[in-house]
């Protein structure tokens, strides 16, 4: 199981696959880089067209030109970010022995949901999530559709019974969010929560409604 050696957490695996909502994957990129984990990112080709589609950035699909523009724009430090192509099949993410314990796919496209649950494996990103299953370590994904089919829905049951958790990028209101970057902090803080990483991105449910505070 991968650590890190360069004065970082434990590194996350996080893919941005084709779905929409390339807002979450990239927000989660920031959070983690501000936690001081290590982050390993892998980016699909549909995933690119998304992020140009979304936001105003403009991310180079190769490895090392990606990680230089996500260091850049998270503040990263030197080494913080790795990223790794879609054939890169000596990757460590491709390998039980070299793998991160936690893998975010955010957002996780209908198509890598499907191939995830099926054992696919067809690129690295498919491979890294067949290595989270086997391996028995934590798999989050967090697919953007709607409406979901029975074969979407069958999909989440299988993979969820297999030990991923599924998340679906689906922000709550009662915390009333200002603004669209508030919505996809929501969400952002549900898998750091899940990922066991502290942060202030939102209240928690008693801070909001002020039934209970730290002070009781």
């Amino acid at each position: 199981m991968a650590e890190s050696t360069c004065g970082f957490g434990a590194p996350v695996t996080v893919a941005l696959t084709g779905a929409s909502g390339a807002q979450y994957g990239l927000r989660l990129i920031d959070c983690l880089v501000a936690a001081n984990r290590e982050v390993w990112v892998m980016i699909s080709k549909a995933a690119q067209m998304v992020i140009a589609t979304e936001t105003d950035e403009r991310l180079p699909a190769q490895p090392a030109r990606l990680a230089e523009a996500l260091t850049a724009r998270s503040g990263a430090a030197p080494g913080q970010i790795r990223c790794f192509g879609r054939e890169d099949w000596m990757a460590p993410v491709a390998s039980g022995s070299g793998a991160p314990a936690s893998m975010v796919i955010c957002p996780c496209s209908t198509g890598t949901l499907s191939a995830v649950a099926t054992g696919a494996s067809n690129n690295l990103i498919e491979r890294a999530a067949d290595v989270a299953l086997k391996e028995r370590r934590q798999l989050i994904l967090v697919p953007r559709e709607t409406p979901f089919s029975a074969v979407h829905l069958e999909h989440m049951l299988s993979l969820t019974r297999m030990g991923a958790v599924i998340l679906p990028a689906a922000p709550g209101f009662y915390h009333r969010p200002a603004s669209v970057e508030a919505m996809v902090d929501f969400i952002v803080a549900r898998i750091l929560n899940q990922l066991g990483i502290e942060h202030r991105l939102t209240p928690r449910w008693g801070e909001v409604q002020g039934l209970g505070s730290e002070d009781e």
